[in-house]
């Protein structure tokens, strides 16, 4: 099988990016998504449920919100992680004013090197963050090591669009606005230029799934969400 092209966003410190823009991360990921960013997460979790999980990992967890939303699965213990310090502060607040710290626990760790044996979670899930791997394919490696046999990764993350004029609408959207408030609200010249940067570069769509298959993945397939806005990944091992 063809080797797919590394995918790196090395240019930019993605951690001190994220502790720079941790206190109104939040804030603008509702903001910008006008709120539908909660539909993507549940859409994830309820994808994610009938594997009936008992051990997940939240990789790239930033301030915890998927790994809360994981807790409708009634799982065992949710474990998530994330380069960001600053990220992870905010979630484990979070999870202390929900009372969850008994089943949600965080620690800092990077995705291309999880503190974590072989074949440890049922589930791992990534939540926007894929596209911020130091090295994606790397990234993914790790992710097929730490799942147990018939386990399975769940994958949201933005995409482009395909379709007229949903494409033209979204990248005008994405290349002029997104960016103009981000850096307002956040005060980071770089971070909302970033994103977009990065959703063009990632492998989208079937792309994505032969990279997945190309680390050992099975029965991958991809679903698109709101019109291509998002896109969930499903891969077991």
């Amino acid at each position: 099988m063809n080797k797919a092209k590394v995918y790196s966003p090395n240019d930019v410190d993605v951690q001190k990016m994220f502790n720079d823009i941790a206190p109104h991360y939040d804030f603008l990921n509702h903001f910008l998504s006008v709120g539908i960013d909660k539909r993507w997460r549940k859409k994830t979790i309820k994808l994610l449920a009938p594997y009936h999980p008992k051990q997940i990992l939240d990789i790239a967890t930033g301030t915890g919100d998927l790994a809360v939303s994981a807790i409708a699965l009634k799982p065992e213990k949710i474990t998530g992680v994330d380069i960001s310090e600053e990220m992870l502060k905010i979630a484990k607040e979070k999870i202390i004013k929900k009372n969850l710290q008994n089943t949600i626990q965080f620690r800092q760790a990077a995705s291309e090197n999880l503190p974590f044996d072989n074949s440890s979670f049922d589930a791992v899930t990534v939540a926007f963050g894929v596209r911020n791997f130091k090295n994606l394919e790397k990234g993914l490696e790790e992710i097929y090591r730490v799942i147990k046999k018939d386990g399975v990764a769940v994958i949201l993350e933005f995409s482009v669009p395909v379709s007229f004029p949903m494409k033209q609408l979204y990248l005008f959207y994405f290349r002029n606005i997104l960016p103009l408030i981000g850096r307002i609200v956040s005060k980071s010249k770089a971070a909302y230029t970033y994103l977009p940067e990065t959703v063009m570069k990632i492998p989208q769509g079937k792309a994505f799934t032969t990279l997945l298959e190309n680390k050992g993945f099975v029965k991958t397939k991809f679903v698109r969400l709101s019109g291509g806005i998002c896109t969930i990944y499903i891969a077991e091992k």
